[in-house]
């Protein structure tokens, strides 16, 4: 009897959602048992997927395909084995203006792995304290009172505002049937002064634990090991909500680059690559599981 461990199961929840996502979910188990239980038919099924994606790139297998605001009116990809959509402008306060249009196009992914046909991506960043508009004057959180200062308590208050905001605010309907990542990058403002890591992580932690709490499929990490180690240093706890989270990991321009970054170490404790990108004329995503 063939035993898989839960980790490598697709994700399946129908309660609540519309038939075309219903439908979704199910293809994807049925996709899942074809490739895992019959190589055969794995290869048949593979095939006319392949020849799809192929078109846009030299490639093989099922890829996924990320997009966001850059994108906006240029012909996107077709045959896309799973989509990642970005939520913003290309900053944690704005929206992508073509949110809507690309979340539809996602929906048309062939849901040929085991991730969900359609996950999200937000912009991350600490812009440092009350000289900036989005700054928190209040909040309680479990890092205590935020007075408005740049302090920790205020820092988690900020990212779990801004999580708030993508979730409820861009027009996104039913955000809690999404996986979320979190994109972790320097060209986004962080706060590098005295103390700024551990406020850099409180921002994460606002961030992630706000979707946590809305009952998200999930929160991952977006980040290279250099900028992670610029933005947060060594100030991820052993008690810290990043650790465990899935890894979305940006490779080189081939797909030979992208499955060798799944072996990368993860970003935190617990965590596992999952996704890794590489670029050539789109971002391209091979899937590690």
């Amino acid at each position: 009897m063939l035993t898989v461990p839960d980790r490598y199961l697709p994700r399946l929840s129908i309660r609540g959602r519309t038939p075309a996502r219903r439908g979704a979910e199910l293809r994807r188990w049925v996709n899942w048992a074809a490739m895992v239980l019959t190589p055969l038919a794995a290869v048949q099924l593979a095939m006319p997927l392949a020849a799809g994606v192929a078109r846009a790139a030299p490639v093989d297998g099922a890829l996924g395909v990320d997009v966001s605001h850059p994108q906006c009116g240029a012909p996107l990809p077709t045959g896309q084995a799973f989509a990642l959509v970005g939520v913003n402008g290309g900053t944690a306060t704005t929206t992508n203006p073509c949110l809507a249009s690309q979340l539809a196009w996602g929906e048309g992914s062939t849901g040929a792995t085991v991730h969900d046909d359609v996950q999200l991506y937000v912009n991350t960043g600490n812009p440092g304290g009350p000289d900036a508009a989005s700054w928190p004057r209040s909040g309680s959180n479990r890092y205590g009172e935020c007075d408005g200062s740049s302090s920790t308590p205020c820092a988690f208050q900020y990212g779990w505002d801004r999580a708030h905001d993508n979730a409820m605010d861009r027009g996104i309907s039913r955000p809690e049937e999404y996986m979320w990542w979190l994109d972790v990058e320097i060209t986004n403002t962080w706060d590098y002064t005295d103390g700024g890591p551990a406020r850099n992580v409180a921002v994460l932690e606002g961030m992630t634990e706000y979707f946590t709490s809305i009952g998200v499929r999930g929160v991952g990490l977006y980040s290279t090991s250099y900028q992670w180690s610029q933005i947060v240093g060594d100030a991820v706890s052993s008690i810290s909500s990043l650790n465990g989270l899935s890894n979305w990991r940006p490779a080189g321009s081939t797909l030979q680059d992208a499955r060798a970054n799944c072996r990368l170490a993860p970003l935190t404790p617990g965590g596992r690559v999952e996704i890794t990108q590489f670029t050539t004329d789109h971002d391209y995503n091979h899937s590690c599981i």
